[in-house]
């Protein structure tokens, strides 16, 4: 194994914590196993990249598709609360954040400069939502020739059975799943 890398994908404030404008439901019961896997990395000094998705106040980046939820339910909100990373996953010294403002964590973002410029293979992903911004980074961190796995146990969707379809539908395309669990003996193999 080269230099393994954790994506943390969404874990803010505005998309776990009770009453969130666009809470994902389940997203604190993978908190426990995130930072398990957490933990994991930082002991074996591996990087560490925290992906949020941010948005201008105005909502000029947010999606065409979201206008209207963002005018109504402003979420993400740059220098707000909730586009904060939730305190028992916050980011030390030396991780990265990653900033987007799309489901990918690679589209236009700095993701896959920094990754192969420190020669990081394979990604492992956890965070939420599974249909969303879990896939669509998955998908494209495949189609730029990354080896990707998906921590089952430390992902969530508002829906289970869309969050296991999906699972399905990545495995598929040869994502490797496995569990919590599973990452420390990976990590030292």
């Amino acid at each position: 194994m080269k230099k393994p890398a954790l994506l943390i994908i969404d874990m803010q404030n505005d998309f776990v914590c009770e009453g969130a404008p666009l809470r994902v439901e389940g997203a604190d019961l993978i908190t426990s196993n995130i930072r398990e896997v957490l933990d994991m990395f930082r002991k074996k000094q591996l990087p560490i990249f925290h992906v949020v998705r941010v948005h201008r106040g105005d909502g000029s980046d947010v999606e065409i598709f979201r206008h209207d939820l963002f005018r109504k339910l402003p979420f993400a909100v740059e220098g707000t609360k909730g586009a904060e990373i939730i305190p028992e996953l916050g980011p030390r010294k030396g991780e990265y954040i990653i900033r987007k403002t799309r489901m990918s964590a690679f589209l236009f973002t700095e993701l896959d400069l920094i990754l192969r410029t420190m020669g990081c293979d394979p990604l492992f992903v956890t965070g939420i939502q599974t249909p969303n911004c879990i896939r669509t980074t998955v998908f494209d961190a495949c189609a730029l020739n990354y080896s990707v796995y998906l921590v089952e146990d430390a992902v969530a969707a508002k829906n289970q059975d869309i969050h296991r379809f999906n699972c399905l539908d990545m495995a598929a395309i040869g994502v490797g799943m496995i569990r919590t669990s599973e990452v420390s003996r990976m990590l030292s193999s």
